[in-house]
């Protein structure tokens, strides 16, 4: 089975190392080349997206956002017309963080030319990629998901099958909106104590042995407390996903009084210059605000 992978950022790249780890026959390609060295001779390079998708029975995807998924997909030389007329990949499985109305417009440009689709987003940020630890949150038919397992397995600890096309797309959103919430809990606490005095760290501890843990305290208060800011999963990148979980909620008729505040917070942080760096760094806002210096 030969395997197709495009977009080798900040999560696609592992996830490809962890393919060729498990011994699949691996084609990948990124725009920016220096992205694909360090594979070893058994990964091959392609030159473009539509020598990526000629070359694999099987292809992924883990791109940026919505543009750059149509581009890749249904642009002029991107993956439709690679495949249109071609005996090529025959299914594709996208990874990206998009809206579900952008995953279901590729999945039918992909039926008009034959080629099926799998939507599954990921949990987890670059630490949890590279050590195959993902999630995978799977929409699409279900009898593909349960031929692409093993694949699954290849890069993470668990597949979760979601339902219908689209389906994964949903969850990943509401998975994202629970993360960035939480998140904004733990930034407001933390900043809390260590402004009455209190060593955050204690704090960390006490919240690891009751009903606050959560997964947010375990990955990113440390990197709060050690002033460690280098993305793992970017400020911009969980904005962005919080506007498409807004749009979807609207669609939706469903308020969120708890998604417009966080919401807020990291547009905030990205008029603040943290955009770029790991989206923790949202405490800071709440350390200026309360006057805490670096």
């Amino acid at each position: 089975m030969k395997i197709g992978f495009i977009g080798l950022g900040t999560m696609g790249r592992h996830m490809a190392a962890n393919l060729a780890k498990a011994g699949f026959q691996l084609t990948v390609y990124n725009r920016d080349r220096s992205k694909t060295e360090g594979f070893g001779p058994s990964v091959e390079v392609a030159n473009s997206v539509a020598e990526a998708a000629r070359q694999s029975d099987i292809l992924f995807t883990m791109l940026t956002d919505d543009n750059a998924v149509k581009q890749v997909y249904l642009g002029e030389d991107g993956i439709v017309a690679a495949l249109r007329g071609q005996q090529a990949a025959s299914l594709v499985i996208d990874c990206s963080t998009i809206s579900p109305e952008t995953t279901l417009a590729v999945a039918a440009a992909l039926a008009e030319i034959g080629v099926d689709l799998l939507d599954a987003p990921v949990t987890g940020s670059e630490p949890q990629a590279r050590d195959q630890k993902l999630t995978f949150i799977v929409g699409g038919q279900k009898a593909l998901y349960e031929k692409c397992k093993p694949l699954f397995a290849a890069m993470g600890q668990k597949a979760v099958y979601i339902g219908e096309q689209g389906a994964g797309a949903k969850v990943k959103l509401a998975n994202n909106l629970l993360v960035a919430v939480t998140l904004a809990g733990l930034s407001e606490s933390m900043t809390l104590v260590r402004k009455s005095g209190i060593d955050p760290a204690l704090f960390l501890e006490v919240v690891s042995g009751g009903g606050a843990r959560s997964g947010m305290a375990e990955m990113k208060g440390p990197k709060m407390l050690a002033g460690d800011y280098s993305p793992q999963f970017m400020t911009r990148l969980m904005f962005k996903d919080l506007k498409l979980a807004g749009n979807f909620a609207e669609a939706q008729e469903v308020p969120m009084p708890a998604f417009a505040a966080v919401k807020e917070l990291f547009q905030m942080a990205c008029s603040s210059g943290y955009g770029d760096e790991d989206m923790s760094a949202i405490i800071k806002c709440y350390e200026q605000w309360a006057g805490l210096g670096e």
